[in-house]
């Protein structure tokens, strides 16, 4: 559960850093027609606290199942897949 997680995690990440990383965009205010233009900038912190944030949701999510299936006899757990 942690591993494709954690395997997910360093996907999306390294998608972003491809997608995003100096992409720049900009914003237009039609009623005072000024403009904010501004530029991603995917650091290895971020990266490496995406990661992290994607793991821990991982082994939260997988936690109460795997809780659940450890407490059910055997044949029971069998029967209900």
């Amino acid at each position: 559960m942690i591993t494709s997680a954690l395997a997910g995690g360093i996907i999306g990440g390294l998608a972003a850093y491809l997608a995003f990383d100096g992409y720049g965009a900009a914003t237009m205010n039609f009623q005072t027609w000024s403009q904010i233009a501004f530029a991603f900038a995917v650091t290895p912190k971020l990266l490496c606290t995406a990661i992290l944030l994607a793991s821990a949701i991982g082994l939260l999510g997988g936690l109460f199942p795997a809780i659940r299936a450890a407490r059910l006899p055997i044949a029971a757990a069998l029967r209900d897949t």
